[in-house]
């Protein structure tokens, strides 16, 4: 089978197109072939070996992202049906239950193989069904940004109909969280530094939206357009320079997921009005498979439909990698495997 390999060194240069012995599932696996896979800032840190020794070793299979169909059963998968559409879990250990160490020490995309490759092996019990109505690109966005998205504002955030979430850019955690939250009758504020994007934001259900390049005191004005305290949730995902801004934006009681550091990973922030007001910061990581279960069945229920700014074909990853680094994108950018 092809597949996409980092060798030698941790950079994106040494990415490089190889072929691979064609796996077999072991007992209790299933052998899905890949059929597309979607990009996220994750895939962008392994390749400099972000993570540390946590990252993994080469060479290295890269992508945590995938979809793709069952081709074949290992012994006593019963679950499963070959056929199936599914997408193999971020978090292959992680079943169900609260975070733990062993449930989420192992990543697909490093430091276990990943999706840009044509077949995969993998645990039936590491792998859900997606829902029918998407394609298979778009049903490739879901375990990482689409699962992140819903583990902040449904599984630890509990937003209801009424509440007031502030999403951050337009990037794919951010677009899911807004159509998350509009599904779940909340009022949504979307920030972007572009006045198109807000724009087209506003076409997905945004209720307002804030250009933090104009408006630098976003979180003030956040609090304003929210009425009263401020609101309810913020998903965070910049990090060290929009904390701040997050905070003050926030109501007392509030909930701030803090999902991504797209701005710095430095927190430099008085901590004093987060006890004083009783803000919940909350760190979300993706989730589990009973999460994502979960997850399918909203989508399918409101036939959501993932934003996808641009496919690549496979032999394109380098390209869709650039177009991933540059943050010019609106949604998520994905690959689609060869036939």
């Amino acid at each position: 089978m092809k597949a996409f390999q980092l060798q030698d060194d941790w950079s994106i240069d040494h990415l490089r197109l190889v072929e691979r012995p064609d796996p077999t599932p072991g007992p209790g696996q299933v052998l899905i072939r890949l059929s597309a896979a979607s990009l996220n800032y994750r895939d962008l840190f392994v390749l400099r070996r972000g993570y540390g020794a946590a990252t993994g070793t080469l060479p290295l299979v890269p992508v945590s992202d995938g979809v793709g169909e069952v081709v074949a059963l290992g012994a006593g998968v019963e679950r499963l049906a070959i056929g199936d559409r599914v997408c193999p879990m971020f978090f292959p250990d992680w079943i169900g239950g609260e975070p733990r160490l062993a449930r989420m020490a192992r990543i697909l995309g490093g430091p276990v193989d990943g999706t840009m490759a044509g077949l995969m092996a993998i645990g039936a019990e590491s792998v859900a069904r997606v829902p029918p109505h998407l394609s298979d690109v778009e049903a490739a966005t879901l375990p990482c940004a689409a699962l992140t998205a819903w583990r902040a504002l449904v599984t630890e955030g509990r937003v209801k109909a009424g509440d007031t979430v502030l999403v951050q850019g337009t990037g794919g955690v951010s677009l899911f969280a807004l159509q998350f939250a509009k599904a779940l009758g909340a009022r949504v504020i979307a920030t972007s530094s572009s006045d198109a994007k807000l724009e087209r934001a506003r076409t997905l259900g945004a209720d307002a939206g804030i250009n933090y390049r104009t408006t630098p005191e976003w979180g003030k004005a956040a609090r304003e357009i929210a009425g009263g305290d401020g609101v309810d949730h913020v998903v965070e995902v910049g990090g060290e320079q929009t904390l701040t801004q997050s905070l003050r934006a926030v109501r007392v009681g509030g909930t701030l997921s803090l999902i991504g550091v797209l701005s710095g990973g430095k927190m430099d922030v008085r901590l004093g009005p987060v006890v004083t007001r009783a803000v919940r910061m909350q760190g979300v990581t993706v989730g589990c498979r009973d999460d994502f279960e979960a997850m399918v069945r909203a989508v399918e229920q409101h036939r959501l439909q993932p934003i996808v700014d641009r496919v690549f074909a496979f032999e394109d990853l380098r390209a869709a990698l650039d177009h991933l680094a540059s943050g010019t994108q609106f949604g998520k950018v994905c690959i689609r495997h060869a036939a």
